[in-house]
C-alpha cells in the first residue's frame, strides 16, 4: 500500500432538524454575531427564515448576505465580504447549494487573514487563518460542504479555484428536510454531480486511497439506489436524508482523491453555455467512461454492481459496458437532456469546447487515461448526439 493524506470537516452533524441548532454550533467556536450566506431563492421560499429565527431565539442576530448567484463572481464575493467586515462579523455561516457556500469558505478566509482574493486562487496558497466556519447544504450534490475548494467565477468564461485545508469548516450540518422542496431537475442534476464525483474519486490516478475508496463506493450506493426516488417523490424524507449523506461521502471521497476528466470537460460548458455543472458532469459522463475503459475497465467493473443494483455477469469489459449503459439509463429516468445537441450547445462550438478542456490540467492529471486535445473532441462530439 502506498502512503496516503487524508484530510476532511472537524465535525459532521446530520439529523432531521439539526439546522435549527445552529446557535449551539456557533458558542461552541465562539461565534456570537455570523455572517449568514445565502441566495435570494432560498430567502423567497422561506427555506431560510426559520434558521434565522432559531439563531435569534438564541440570542443570535445574524447578518444576511443573500444575494450569492450560480457560479458566483468575485464581485460577489467582495460584496459579501465587505458587508460582513462592516457589520464586525465573528464568523460565517453558509446556507445554500455549492454557489452559496463556496462564497463563504472565501469570505471567511477574507474576514480572517490579511490576503486580497487574488493571492488566494490556486493551491495551497492560502497562508493565513479564517473565520470560523459552518457550511449547512440545501442540494445533495456538490459535496462543498466538506471539501477544500472554492470556484469563483472570474471572467465572462474563466473561473479559478481557491484550494487549501483552510477551507474545510469547522461544522458540516446535514439537515435532509431542507432538501425536500428541491425541483426534480435540480435534485437529479446534483445528484448525478455526486454519482460523478465518487465515479471520479474511485479511479483517480492520483491520491486514490483506501478511504476515499470506501467513501466512494458507499457514497455511490446511497445516490445510485435513491436519487430516483428523490426526483420523482421529493417528499420522500428517507431518500432525501440518503442523497445527502451520499454527497456528503461523495465530497469526503473528491476531496482527498481529485475529479479529473468529466469535470475537466464539464467546465467549458459552464463557461460558454451556463448549463448547470450537475448537468454538464451529466452530459459528458458516458462518453469520458467509455474513453477511459481500456485503463480503469478493472475499476469501473467494481462499481457497476453498485450502480446496476445487482451483481452484472462477464469480465471487466462486459461490466464497464454495463454501468456505462446504467448510467445511460438513469440520466433518462430522471429526465436530464442526454446529449449535448438536446443541452443547445452549438455543433460548430466543440472545437472550442475542447481548446478549454485542455487549460484544466490540474483535472486531467488525475485522469485514468492521457487526454489530448484530440481525444477531448472526439468525446465532446459522441457525447453531442449519444454516439459512442
Amino acid at each position: 500500500m502506498q502512503g496516503f493524506e487524508f484530510n476532511t470537516v472537524r465535525r459532521i452533524i446530520s439529523g432531521a432538524g439539526s439546522a435549527l441548532q445552529l446557535a449551539d454550533q456557533c458558542r461552541r467556536l465562539g461565534v456570537s454575531r455570523p455572517l449568514l450566506v445565502t441566495d435570494p431563492g432560498l430567502m423567497a421560499i422561506g427555506l431560510v427564515q426559520p434558521v434565522l429565527a432559531a439563531l435569534e431565539a438564541e440570542g443570535l442576530a445574524a447578518v444576511v448576505f443573500d444575494q450569492v448567484r450560480e457560479d458566483p463572481p468575485e464581485a460577489t464575493v467582495l460584496a459579501a465580504a465587505d458587508q460582513g467586515r462592516s457589520q464586525a462579523v465573528d464568523g460565517v455561516l453558509a446556507v445554500g447549494g455549492g454557489s452559496s457556500m463556496d462564497v463563504a469558505k472565501v469570505v471567511a478566509v477574507l474576514l480572517g487573514g490579511q490576503q486580497a482574493l487574488a493571492q488566494i486562487y490556486g493551491v495551497g496558497n492560502v497562508t493565513g487563518q479564517r473565520l470560523p466556519l459552518v457550511l449547512v447544504p440545501t442540494t445533495a450534490g456538490t459535496g462543498s460542504e466538506v471539501t477544500p475548494v472554492a470556484v469563483i467565477t472570474t471572467g465572462e468564461t474563466t473561473k479559478a479555484g481557491v484550494s487549501s485545508p483552510i477551507l474545510l469548516p469547522d461544522v458540516a450540518v446535514l439537515d435532509a428536510d431542507l432538501t425536500l422542496g428541491l425541483p426534480p431537475a435540480i435534485t437529479a442534476m446534483t445528484g448525478v454531480d455526486a454519482m460523478v464525483h465518487a465515479i471520479e474519486a474511485y479511479t483517480s490516478r492520483h491520491q486514490k486511497n483506501p478511504l476515499s475508496d470506501n467513501l466512494a463506493r458507499q457514497a455511490l450506493t446511497l445516490l445510485a439506489r435513491n436519487i430516483r426516488t428523490a426526483v420523482h417523490d421529493g417528499g420522500n424524507r428517507e431518500a432525501r436524508e440518503n442523497m445527502l449523506l451520499g454527497a456528503c461521502l461523495a465530497g469526503q471521497a473528491f476531496a482527498n482523491a481529485p475529479v479529473a476528466a468529466v469535470h475537466a470537460l464539464a467546465y467549458p460548458l459552464g463557461g460558454h453555455y451556463h448549463i448547470p455543472h450537475g448537468l454538464s458532469n451529466s452530459l459528458v459522463l458516458p462518453a469520458v467512461l467509455e474513453f477511459n475503459a481500456p485503463e480503469a475497465s478493472e475499476l469501473y467493473a467494481e462499481l457497476a454492481d453498485i450502480v446496476v443494483g445487482e451483481p452484472v455477469p462477464g469480465g471487466a469489459q462486459a461490466k464497464t459496458a454495463r454501468l456505462v449503459g446504467a448510467l445511460r439509463e438513469l440520466i433518462d429516468d430522471v429526465a436530464l437532456p442526454a446529449t449535448l445537441e438536446a443541452a443547445g450547445v452549438d455543433e460548430g462550438s466543440l472545437e472550442m469546447l475542447a481548446e478549454d478542456a485542455m487549460l484544466q490540467q490540474r483535472l486531467l492529471v488525475n485522469n485514468p487515461r492521457d487526454v489530448a486535445y484530440e481525444d477531448a473532441l472526439a468525446i465532446y462530439r459522441a457525447a453531442y448526439r449519444g454516439l459512442v
